[in-house]
């Protein structure tokens, strides 16, 4: 009886066993198949990208930089223009962003940091025209002209939730006994997280920085509201600015010769692939170096 009782015991197990791994072969080809699906328009966009402006940059290098866009400047002129801006939203975003993040993950286990999390998300999630709205509103009526720094303003406004949440995230992660010796040697609580915990965070903080920048880079309806443009170049941080995306833009959109237009418009849509590569390039190697691996 025994013996009987054991051996349905033992076949039960085997039925069970063969559906487990069954389930987790078919949900490991799943994830495969998702994972594929996802990569290949990545993939593709790269290829075109290269494909187009690759020619464009290389075969036509000095008149890339030295021809007129469409009432936008030159190339050059172009990357300046983003490479300011960007920096005019971090004087904004990365403040407000990590103070915030530092926040949440210290003090924010309340209604009003539940709040803020809310906010931070909604804000996340916000379409980018909106934020250029805003700054327009505020900044550009104000003054009666537009800005860099209502561009600035504007990517700001986009930034500051990536890095406020990912600021939070890795504070998180950072072990409370870090906190309690900072506290048991009598360090008071904001000198601990200025001093202890915050550079022990500082690697993972400064990933989602880059992430930050490299979401708000390639932005192009806020700087409509906002920069608008110069084909001056850039002049101050108090007049019209020019950027890559509006330049792509305005090339494609109000083009007199597309054959001249289009390959300046697809040299500038490289050179920003390349731009955001990089910073995403530098989080990951930023992330890899925090982790170890």
């Amino acid at each position: 009886m025994a013996s009987e009782a054991s051996a349905l015991r033992s076949s039960v197990l085997r039925r069970n066993y063969g559906r487990r791994i069954f389930f987790n072969r078919m949900a490991t080809v799943l994830l495969v198949l998702c994972a594929v699906i996802a990569l290949v328009p990545l993939f593709w966009v790269g290829i075109y990208v290269l494909q187009q402006g690759w020619p464009a940059l290389v075969g036509h290098f000095p008149d890339v930089f030295s021809q007129q866009s469409t009432a936008q400047g030159t190339l050059a002129d172009g990357f300046k223009g983003t490479v300011i801006l960007v920096a005019l939203s971090c004087c904004v975003g990365l403040p407000i962003g990590i103070l915030t993040g530092i926040y949440l993950a210290e003090y924010g286990r309340n209604q009003f940091g539940n709040l803020v999390r809310f906010v931070a998300d909604v804000l996340a999630g916000l379409p980018s025209i909106v934020a250029g709205i805003v700054a327009y509103s505020v900044i550009v009526l104000a003054v009666g002209h537009f800005t860099a720094f209502a561009g600035g303003f504007a990517l700001g406004l986009l930034m500051f939730p990536t890095v406020a949440r990912s600021t939070e995230a890795v504070i998180l992660l950072v072990p409370d006994t870090l906190r309690e010796a900072g506290l048991a040697l009598g360090i008071s609580r904001w000198r601990t997280i200025v001093a202890v915990i915050v550079p022990s965070a500082l690697s993972g903080i400064i990933t989602g920085v880059i992430l930050g920048i490299a979401r708000v880079a390639g932005e192009t309806a806020p700087l409509l509201f906002t920069a608008y443009g110069n084909q001056n170049g850039f002049i101050a941080w108090d007049q019209p600015s020019p950027a890559l995306p509006l330049q792509i833009y305005q090339n494609f959109i109000n083009s007199q010769d597309p054959s001249t237009d289009y390959p300046l418009a697809y040299a500038g849509v490289l050179m920003l692939f390349f731009f955001v590569v990089a910073l995403n390039l530098g989080a990951r190697a930023l992330a890899a170096r925090r982790t170890g691996s």
